[in-house]
C-alpha cells in the first residue's frame, strides 16, 4: 500500500494513525458523513517528479510509472486518509505554501463550529527534501547556507540567512465538544480563533509593515473574545530569513502593543526546520503540548540580538510556565496568513 503513495501521502496516514490512536475513538460508532478530513501540502509529491522525469529521458514515456499523477498531486494525502478511515464527510485540501497546515486545521474549526461536521482530522503535510527541491530554496536565497548546524536554523538571531528544510507531518483530530464530551474523550485543548489574511502585496515577500499578519492575529483574537493580555505564548513562523523575521516582529508588535514585550515568542523551526506546509499542522501540536504541559520551547541557537528584533524569543532554553492561551503564526508565500489560538480546557 505505500508503495503506491508519494512519501507526504506517507507521513500524512502516519500521523493520522497516532492521532486516531491517541484519541481512543471507536470509528465504529462515528457517523461516517460527519467525519472529515482536511489536510494539505504545499508542494505535493516533489520526490516522484523528479525520478519519472528521469525515466522519461532515459527509457521513455511508456515506461512512466501508471499511478504517477494520482501519487503526486496534493489532495492525495486527505484522499488516501479518507479511503483508510471511511471518512465520507468533507474532505478537501488546502494549498497556502507554509500556511497550509494552519488553513486546513482553521477550515476544519470552522467546519466543526457552524455545525457541518463532528469530527476531522486536520493539518499539513510534506515530504519535499530532494535536490530539486533544495536547488530551488536555495536559488530563491531562502536557505542557510551556514555550514554550522548550531548556526544554520537561528530564527530572530541577527546573523540569520535562511531555513534548514524539514520534513513530516502533523495531524489533529478536532472534535465537537459535546461530541467528545459524550464519549468521554481526553480533550487536550479548544481551538477558539482563526484568522486568515492577505498581504495582497508580493509572490515571495512578506509585507514591509507586517499589516496582513497583524490583521490575521486581531481577527483570531477578536473570534476567541480575548485580548493580547490574555495570550500566554506565541509560536512564531520564525523561519530565520531576514525579511520575514523582521515584518513578523513588527505584525506582532503592531497587533500586540505593550504586550507584545511580555508575551514568550519562540520559533521551533530553530530544533525541526521548516516543513513548508506542515509546519503550521506541527506548530500547532506544539502549541497543544505547550498547553498541556506548561513549557514554553526555546528557539535554540539565538545569540545575536537584532534591534529589529527585540521581543522574548524564549533564547536557547525552554521555561515552565503555565499556557492559557496559545497562538500560532503561519505565513506563506503568496502572501497568505493564518493565525490560530488555542485555549487551556482550565480556563473558564
Amino acid at each position: 500500500e505505500a508503495k503506491r503513495m508519494e512519501r507526504f501521502s506517507q507521513f500524512a496516514l502516519a500521523a493520522s494513525k497516532e492521532a486516531i490512536e491517541d484519541s481512543e475513538i471507536d470509528l465504529n460508532e462515528v457517523n461516517r458523513e460527519r467525519f472529515g478530513v482536511i489536510v494539505g501540502s504545499g508542494i505535493g509529491g516533489i520526490d516522484s517528479i523528479e525520478k519519472e522525469e528521469q525515466r522519461l529521458l532515459a527509457k521513455g514515456p511508456k515506461r512512466v510509472n501508471p499511478l504517477f499523477i494520482p501519487m503526486i498531486i496534493t489532495n492525495m494525502a486527505a484522499g488516501n486518509i479518507a479511503i483508510k478511515y471511511g471518512a465520507k464527510g468533507v474532505c478537501t485540501n488546502v494549498v497556502t505554501a507554509c500556511a497550509t497546515g494552519s488553513h486546513c486545521i482553521g477550515e476544519a474549526f470552522r467546519s466543526i463550529k457552524h455545525g457541518y461536521s463532528d469530527l476531522i482530522l486536520a493539518g499539513g503535510t510534506e515530504g519535499s527534501i530532494t535536490p530539486l527541491a533544495i536547488a530551488g530554496f536555495t536559488s530563491l536565497t531562502a536557505l542557510s547556507a551556514s555550514e554550522d548546524p548550531g548556526r544554520a536554523s537561528i530564527p530572530f538571531d541577527k546573523e540569520r540567512d535562511g531555513f534548514v528544510m524539514g520534513e513530516g507531518a502533523g495531524i489533529l483530530l478536532l472534535e465537537e465538544y459535546e461530541h467528545a464530551r459524550a464519549r468521554g474523550a481526553k480533550i487536550y485543548a479548544e481551538i477558539v480563533g482563526y484568522g486568515a489574511t492577505s498581504d495582497a502585496y508580493h509572490i515571495t515577500s512578506p509585507a514591509p509593515d507586517g499589516e496582513g499578519a497583524a490583521r490575521a492575529m486581531k481577527t483570531a483574537m477578536e473570534e476567541a473574545e480575548i485580548t493580547p493580555k490574555d495570550i500566554s505564548y506565541i509560536n512564531a513562523h520564525g523561519t530565520g530569513t531576514q525579511l520575514n523575521d523582521k515584518y513578523e516582529t513588527a505584525a506582532m508588535k503592531a497587533v500586540m502593543g505593550e504586550e507584545a514585550y511580555r508575551i514568550p515568542v519562540s520559533s521551533t523551526k530553530s530544533m525541526i526546520g521548516h516543513l513548508l506546509g506542515a509546519a503550521g499542522a506541527v506548530e500547532a501540536v506544539i502549541c497543544v503540548k505547550a498547553i498541556t504541559e506548561g513549557f514554553i520551547p526555546a528557539t535554540i541557537g539565538l545569540s545575536v540580538p537584532d534591534e529589529d528584533c527585540d521581543l522574548d524569543y524564549v533564547p536557547g532554553v525552554g521555561r515552565e510556565q503555565k499556557v492559557s492561551y496559545a497562538m500560532s503564526n503561519s505565513l506563506g508565500f503568496g502572501g497568505h496568513n493564518a493565525t490560530l489560538i488555542f485555549k487551556n480546557m482550565e480556563v473558564l
